[in-house]
């Protein structure tokens, strides 16, 4: 992908399921909007949480993430406006659960997502008149397969949530392992793009133990905001809408508007080097 390119791509990974990977996605890709970037969700997860989070019911997602991935639709065609401005979404369904059967044999299969990603550039720049997404946030399945992989190799970075609670650094060190991995043999740009610790709970030791453990692997990649754990942010998506949406100005929106600026300015700071 070009380095000039105006579209950064983040995965959102972790392999660990109910970590906030899908909330931070949904939530961040609604703060970055807010503050005027154009942002694109790609919802990779069969369960389709991210799709419902935005208010994209099932009976709605007419072109998909399955779509895209077996070539079938292109990524400029997919994108379903939400409740949102400036936030779309690519939906996803049950159908990606035969995506690794159906592409078994097929060499390119690591490669599909970032085929589609580049025809999207080109489309975009082919379209100057439309207005180009600046974000392509992709919601990765709890595990390392043939979706993340996907993810990973498309994406300029990687976006890693990390639950305070115990177990949370189990895995940390295989995730890394294979982005490392994938850096070597796919993707050699691919980077961490930062760390983010969720459900933080400030009023636990454990939460204050976990918070440091991940600081001390990860050092400065870690932002130093902490989305908390919050009722309203877990409600949130089984009324179709982002937390700043449902409840502004509860503790979990204003976590993911401060983490919103942290990101842009971290990017600002990558594209001035």
């Amino acid at each position: 992908m070009p380095a000039a390119s105006p579209l950064r791509v983040l995965a959102v990974a972790n392999q660990k399921g109910g970590v906030g990977k899908t909330t931070t996605a949904i939530n961040l890709g609604t703060a970055l909007a807010a503050v005027g970037e154009k942002v694109l969700i790609l919802d990779l997860d069969p369960q389709g949480n991210a799709s419902t989070g935005v208010g994209v019911a099932e009976s709605e997602r007419h072109i998909t993430s399955f779509d895209i991935l077996t070539g079938r639709a292109t990524i400029a065609k997919a994108g379903a406006k939400t409740l949102v401005p400036n936030l779309s979404v690519v939906p996803a369904n049950a159908d990606l659960v035969g995506l690794e059967a159906e592409m078994m044999a097929q060499a390119s299969r690591p490669f599909r997502l970032r085929d589609a990603v580049t025809a999207l550039l080109a489309e975009q720049r082919a379209n100057p008149a439309e207005i180009p997404y600046t974000y392509l946030l992709i919601d990765c399945p709890p595990s390392l397969n043939l979706l993340t992989l996907n993810a990973m190799v498309a994406a300029h970075a990687v976006l890693v949530p990390v639950q305070c609670e115990f177990f949370a650094l189990e895995g940390i060190s295989q995730l890394k392992a294979t982005i490392d991995q994938i850096r070597a043999t796919l993707n050699p740009a691919l980077e961490i793009q930062g760390v983010v610790l969720t459900m933080h709970d400030a009023r636990t030791s454990l939460s204050k133990e976990v918070a440091s453990e991940v600081r001390a692997f990860f050092g400065a990649k870690v932002y130093e905001t902490m989305i908390p754990r919050n009722v309203r942010v877990a409600e949130a998506p089984s009324h179709g809408k982002p937390i700043m949406l449902y409840d502004y100005d509860s503790p979990g929106s204003q976590a993911y508007i401060r983490l919103a600026h942290e990101i842009i300015e971290r990017e600002r700071r990558l594209r001035a080097a």
